[in-house]
């Protein structure tokens, strides 16, 4: 996800989605160290992405 993209999400929806690909994250983890996935880059993408959203979170609790 970019960070324009991001941006545009609105606070509520940010929180939501932060919950939701970290849940995906655990679940990621999970499965892969049981079965290894196809891609295991895709976890490190899922967690940079958690951390966009959670740096756009905190950029705007500090603009308030």
């Amino acid at each position: 996800m970019k960070m324009n993209e991001i941006k545009k999400l609105e606070t509520n929806d940010l929180v939501e989605r932060i919950e939701g690909e970290t849940a995906k994250l655990q679940q990621m983890k999970l499965n892969h160290t049981i079965t290894p996935l196809e891609n295991p880059s895709q976890i490190k993408a899922t967690r940079r992405d958690i951390a966009r959203m959670k740096t756009e979170l905190r950029q705007r609790e500090l603009n308030k």
